[in-house]
């Protein structure tokens, strides 16, 4: 069995190579980088996996990859996943994320027909939800409020033309909130932790830069997440949506109060206006039985232990 990560450098990517190494040791894994990706994630597994360095935007360089490996399974990681950034960077958010996906179709269709494909959706493709449609449920309508989102719900279309038009094997996970340690700095909860950190460390003043903490999330440990992806290739039909989600709904600031409360120093929080976007939806937390009834996951890691964890790799990092 080959399996191709794409974007195993990443977060998500990484966390997904260290499962299959564990407890798929038949498998044989692949993984795409760029040249200035950063390999810390993988320093420690990498001589067990074979890299290939591959920009997705570039048709060529994505037909040639599969064509050189012909995988049987590919998670699709390889993407911009940050909502900040796609206010600031929206034309590489959308090129990225489309173009690159519809890239990995194109050379499938021709080389690789029966890989089952993970495309990992997005809460953010709810959006702006009125109370009385929480929690979102698969049939939840679109309104996406961000750039990022906005290419999430193309991503999502895309997967289902695809799958209905060429019949490839595509698996559409609609992904809440998943966070841990390696989580980069431009999300919320890590940022809040290595804030943390640095004062720790006496490496900046006491106080805590914020931007808005009164919007609420649903929050997935990312070692609960990958064991969720695949379980979705193992047991999940293809061409059908799934939320995959913990179904609880915490605020930003219950966040900040849970690091805070794992450390002894004295801080004050700012607001920073910075750090606010420039829509952001109050709540968004999601209804994960479809997937819990076929698959029968349930996630274990409880939020507190998953913010300790990205406390102390920060505290490790900084």
């Amino acid at each position: 069995m080959k399996v191709l990560v794409a974007g195993i450098t990443g977060l998500v990517g990484s966390y997904i190579a260290e499962y299959l190494l564990e407890h798929e040791p038949k498998a044989q894994i692949f993984g795409t980088y760029r040249w200035r990706s950063r390999m810390d994630h993988i320093n420690n597994f990498k001589t067990k996996v074979t890299l290939m360095d591959c920009d997705i935007r570039d048709a060529v360089s994505v037909r040639r990859l599969i064509r050189d490996i012909q995988p049987d399974i590919l998670f699709h990681m390889a993407s911009q996943s940050s909502v900040f950034t796609s206010w600031h960077a929206p034309r590489e958010t959308l090129n990225t994320n489309i173009i690159g996906e519809v890239n990995f179709f194109e050379a499938l269709r021709e080389y690789a027909p029966e890989c089952k494909i993970l495309i990992p959706g997005s809460s953010e493709e709810y959006g702006l939800m009125e109370e009385s449609e929480l929690p979102a449920d698969e049939h939840t309508l679109y309104r996406p409020l961000s750039p990022y989102a906005v290419s999430k719900v193309v991503q999502d279309m895309a997967a289902y033309q695809y799958q209905m038009s060429y019949h490839l094997n595509i698996y559409r996970a609609r992904s809440f909130n998943h966070t841990g340690p390696r989580r980069e700095v431009n999300f919320v909860e890590s940022n809040f932790a290595r804030q943390i950190a640095m004062i720790e460390k006496g490496k900046q003043e006491p106080v805590i830069q914020v931007g808005n903490l009164e919007a609420k999330r649903d929050y997935t440990d990312v070692r609960d997440m990958v064991k969720a992806y695949w379980l979705m290739i193992k047991k999940c039909p293809p061409g059908e949506v799934f939320n995959i989600c913990s179904g609880r709904v915490v605020s930003i600031r219950q966040i900040l109060d849970i690091l805070l409360g794992l450390s002894n120093v004295e801080t004050k929080v700012q607001e920073d206006s910075s750090r606010f976007r420039p829509y952001d939806a109050p709540a968004i937390y999601g209804d994960c039985s479809k997937f819990k009834k076929v698959t029968g996951w349930e996630p274990e890691i409880p939020l507190e232990k998953t913010l300790e964890d990205i406390l102390n790799y920060w505290r490790q990092k900084v």
